[in-house]
């Protein structure tokens, strides 16, 4: 069983920076389509940022050019780097790995029904 273990959230002024992290066992990352999507209070789950086997990476347009997905297959663990934190990015962030998919097309890599195994999700606080 794939479990993922959210960690990283905080409270921070805008335009400062996060890292998440997103520790995983029970199988090798390399084995999944990974990605973070968040939630904030009243609103849909929604991808942020995906990497599939082939270190393709997706992000959505709110987030492209400030957020940086990546891995490190040595630790298994999954990463969120995210820069210019604005109050729109506050939300629950949850990790996320896709039980049938190694490699995921950008048009379905942020599509949360794609993915199966979630992290219990970490809260980032942005404030102006």
């Amino acid at each position: 069983q794939v479990q993922l273990v959210d960690s990283g959230g905080g409270s921070v002024q805008a335009g400062e920076s996060l890292t998440l992290a997103c520790a995983v066992s029970g199988d090798t990352i390399s084995n999944y389509c990974m990605g973070w999507f968040r939630q904030a209070p009243g609103k849909e789950r929604e991808g942020v940022a995906a990497i599939d086997s082939n270190d393709r990476k997706t992000y959505a347009d709110s987030v492209q050019g400030r957020f940086a997905i990546s891995k490190d297959k040595s630790k298994n663990t999954l990463y969120l780097q995210m820069n210019s934190l604005k109050r729109d990015d506050t939300a629950m962030y949850y990790c996320a790995a896709a039980p049938r998919w190694r490699i995921l097309p950008p048009s379905r890599a942020l599509i949360r029904y794609e993915y199966g195994y979630w992290g219990q999700g970490t809260q980032v606080t942005v404030s102006s």
